[in-house]
């Protein structure tokens, strides 16, 4: 199930791009945990439940005219997937800003249960059991 799970998280990098949240629903579990604690911007926080993850996403895309994650690989961890990458946004005043992080996606009966954003990726990789 690993491979389908890589494959899942490819697609919802895309879906968040083009702000496909009809598809970010069906591949979360309901009880999602989105967990941006770590986060530098006005959104941090961790977001419990689908409905407030969607919050989230509909706050993040009111902000950012495009958003594009350009993930430098898919770390296969089993029941996650480590993603470090390179988040470019521009927002709505063509203002461009660039943020690079590991995201990490952990599954659970082939959705998405929780996604949590780190600053680095030596802490992201050794939260899913890997070494950097």
């Amino acid at each position: 199930m690993s491979q389908e799970n890589v494959e899942i998280v490819s697609r919802s990098l895309e879906a968040y791009g083009q702000r496909e949240t009809d598809y970010l629903r069906a591949i979360s579990d309901p009880g999602l945990v989105l967990d941006w604690s770590e986060s530098r911007g006005w959104l941090a926080g961790v977001y419990r439940g689908i409905d407030e993850a969607l919050r989230f996403y509909a706050s993040h895309f009111e902000a950012f005219e495009e958003i594009v994650l350009e993930p430098d690989s898919l770390i296969d961890a089993g029941d996650s997937v480590a993603v470090p990458n390179v988040a470019r946004q521009r927002g709505r005043d063509g203002i461009e800003v660039s943020a690079r992080s590991t995201l990490v996606f952990t599954f659970r009966d082939g959705k998405i249960l929780r996604i949590c954003l780190y600053q680095e990726s030596a802490p992201a990789l050794r939260a899913v059991g890997l070494e950097e």
